[in-house]
């Protein structure tokens, strides 16, 4: 039997588990289906504004214009990203109030640079 020197190896907690991989790519397709079917909306709108004369023509195309160009951009970047890490409430109650080991130390507030 093998016995432990010092701490024990920390459990792992099934209910802090990420989603699977295939489940998060689905979740992105998803969001990037809506955002491109709101484009396209933003489409038919601005052409039903300026078919239909409607008052302010102009300025309601102009926003559904801003709203197919920044819809695609957003749309890429939210498919492309993952989402982030959940922290767990265990390695933070074990972290406590101590900084993180890998941060970077705070500069000195006495330290001038010159040129």
């Amino acid at each position: 039997m093998t016995r432990f020197r010092g701490r024990r190896p920390a459990p792992v907690v099934i209910t802090e588990a990420q989603e699977s991989p295939q489940a998060q790519l689905k979740s992105r397709q998803i969001k990037y289906a809506v955002m491109m079917g709101i484009r396209a909306v933003c489409l038919l709108i601005a052409a039903l504004v300026v078919g239909l004369e409607v008052p302010y023509a102009a300025l309601w195309a102009g926003i559904c214009m801003v709203g197919m160009v920044a819809l695609p951009w957003m749309a890429v970047l939210i498919a492309n990203d993952r989402p982030p890490k959940k922290a767990s409430r265990f390695t933070t109650r074990l972290r406590g109030g101590e900084p993180d080991p890998r941060a970077l130390p705070s500069p000195r507030e006495d330290r001038i640079v010159d040129q």
